[in-house]
C-alpha cells in the first residue's frame, strides 16, 4: 500500500492514504499511514508494520458491488438472545472488515427496525454499518454519498416490498 491508495479500515470505513508520518510513541519511532476519511472528515494514523493485523485492505472492485446488492436483497438473518449478546455478536462481525458482513448487518438491523424498534446500541451499530458501507461504495462506484445512500435504500425497499 502506498500514498494515494483507496483503502478500507474496519470500524471506520473507506479513505485515502494521504501520506506517511513518523511519530515517536512510548520512546519508539514508527512510520504511520495517514488516512483521510471523508465520512466524518477524520484523520486516522495506522502503523505501517501492523497493517495486516488491523484489517486495512483495498477498496472492493466495481464488480463486487453486485455481491453487496445480493446481500442487501437477501432474507434477513435473525440474531437471537438478549440485546447485549446480539450487540456483541454484531460488533465482532463488523470488526472483521468484510464489506459483505457489514452490508448484512446493516440490512438485518434496518429491516428489523422497521418491524420492531431496535435498541439504541444496535441503532448505533446500524448507523456505523451504513456509514462504512456508504464510504466504501462511494469509492467503488465513483458516486456521491447521497447517490449511494439512495441506491442502498432502493435495494432495501425492494426487499421489504
Amino acid at each position: 500500500m502506498q500514498v494515494g491508495d483507496r483503502v478500507f479500515y474496519p470500524m471506520h470505513g473507506a479513505g485515502v492514504i494521504s501520506g506517511v508520518e513518523s511519530c515517536e510513541v512510548l520512546g519508539e519511532n514508527k512510520d504511520y499511514f495517514v488516512l483521510k476519511m471523508p465520512m466524518g472528515n477524520l484523520k486516522v494514523m495506522i502503523p505501517q508494520d501492523n497493517v495486516e493485523n488491523l484489517g486495512l485492505r483495498e477498496i472492493i472492485s466495481r464488480d463486487q458491488v453486485e455481491d453487496i446488492r445480493t446481500v442487501l436483497k437477501d432474507k434477513p438473518e435473525r440474531v437471537l438472545g438478549s440485546w447485549n449478546k446480539r450487540f456483541h455478536a454484531i460488533l465482532e462481525r463488523m470488526k472483521k472488515g468484510d464489506i459483505l458482513d457489514v452490508a448484512a448487518v446493516m440490512r438485518n438491523l434496518s429491516l428489523q427496525d422497521r418491524h420492531r424498534k431496535i435498541s439504541s446500541g444496535e441503532r448505533r451499530l446500524m448507523d456505523l454499518a451504513r456509514q462504512m458501507l456508504v464510504s466504501e461504495l462511494v469509492y467503488a462506484c465513483d458516486k456521491t454519498p447521497a447517490e449511494v445512500e439512495q441506491w442502498i435504500d432502493d435495494q432495501l425497499e425492494r426487499k421489504s416490498a
